[in-house]
């Protein structure tokens, strides 16, 4: 791995991911680019190398395609460049779980979960036997809230977030650093393509402020970032109440409410 690692941001055409793009090159990280608007990345390519003087791969790519997938996975385990990996890539669907089609819940368990967890997969051994590298996850704040009833987009932002938690806790001590970030609303395109006005949503974030924001968290070396969240106690009370059930899971018996 180069002094400075290259990047692999997947979704990178738009909004978070190519946030992070040019955030990314303006540290001076070469770059690669993984989405499905070949053109968009291009036009984005072309102008981070030209401000920041870096290399910037383009990598057109569905990832909900089995073998467009494995092309980008084999991208992670041969280029010893890369050395952090932005698993940004995400989409949600309109309207509730009966109105949803099947089809339409299998894509986006498909980008949200499948995709993001081959990708670390096809990363982690290679960054673990370096001693070095960063996997960065995007999930949600929606992945802690069932209220509000994005369901199954929540239950693949509620992975993303263990996922994290637990590949923290297996690979810090090999050396490569995972974080988890969890946005509220923010202003990008995943809105539109769900058929919601994002004019209609109060209190969201503009994607500038909350990619810094996260890249703060990312060199604090934080394992959970939550942007939006002003109360840190709330979240350390939530970990901490978590924790504290973990040795009363151990039982032989069943609890005595459970008892006829």
């Amino acid at each position: 791995m180069s002094t400075i690692p290259s990047v692999l941001i997947t979704g990178a055409s738009s909004g978070i991911g190519a946030t992070y793009a040019e955030r990314f090159a303006r540290r001076g990280h070469d770059l690669v680019l993984v989405a499905r608007d070949g053109a968009r990345m291009d036009v984005l390519a072309a102008r981070l190398r030209q401000e920041n003087g870096v290399t910037v791969d383009v990598l057109p790519a569905d990832l909900t395609q089995a073998a467009e997938l494995a092309t980008i996975e084999a991208r992670l385990r041969d280029d010893h460049h890369i050395g952090i990996l932005v698993n940004n890539a995400g989409m949600n669907v309109g309207g509730s779980f009966i109105e949803q089609t099947t089809d339409d819940i299998a894509g986006l368990v498909a980008l949200n979960t499948t995709a993001l967890v081959r990708l670390a997969s096809a990363v982690a051994p290679r960054l673990a036997a370096a001693g070095e590298g960063a996997i960065i996850n995007i999930g949600s704040v929606v992945g802690l809230a069932p209220e509000f009833g994005l369901t199954v987009y929540g239950a693949t932002k509620a992975f993303v977030l263990f996922l994290s938690q637990g590949l923290s806790l297996e690979l810090a001590a090999k050396g490569v650093y995972v974080q988890a970030v969890l946005p509220a609303a923010t202003r990008t395109e995943i809105w539109q393509r769900a058929g919601t006005d994002i004019n209609t949503i109060t209190g969201v974030m503009d994607v500038g402020e909350l990619v810094d924001a996260a890249l703060v968290g990312f060199d604090r070396r934080e394992s959970v970032t939550i942007p939006p969240l002003h109360n840190l106690e709330q979240w350390e009370a939530h970990q901490s109440t978590r924790q504290a059930m973990l040795a009363g899971f151990a039982q032989e018996h069943a609890a005595e409410r459970y008892l006829s």
